[in-house]
């Protein structure tokens, strides 16, 4: 599929972290876990069909934290292949600042749901 960026989503009760994932090395094109080294991260903000699909898909999983992938197609297009239940999010909270970690603890104390 051609796509011109991928993004890492990280939702955490309801609150939606997205990250998108930018590489040119030829591995990283086909698959950005297979070079760290040449990405370039930046915060954006999903379609709200998109966050409402998050959103519906931890309800009916029944999961309070997910990391969706997504690919992003040249036209704009989100697809998404998978979502990780316990996918890592500190690689995305180093680079972009976004306060993951934060939200994870807020969760798991009861607060700010």
């Amino acid at each position: 599929m051609p796509k011109a960026y991928e993004v890492r989503l990280t939702a955490v009760g309801g609150r939606l972290f997205a990250a998108e994932i930018h590489t040119d090395s030829p591995a990283g094109r086909v698959d950005w876990r297979s070079d760290y080294g040449s990405h370039r991260y930046r915060v954006c903000e999903p379609p709200p069909a998109v966050a409402a699909g998050v959103r519906r898909t931890l309800d009916r999983l029944d999961l309070p934290y997910g990391a969706f992938d997504f690919a992003v197609t040249p036209g704009g297009e989100w697809c998404f292949p998978e979502v990780n239940p316990s996918g890592q999010f500190g690689f995305v909270e180093q680079a972009t600042g976004l306060p993951i970690t934060a939200a994870v603890a807020d969760w798991l104390e009861g607060k700010g749901m």
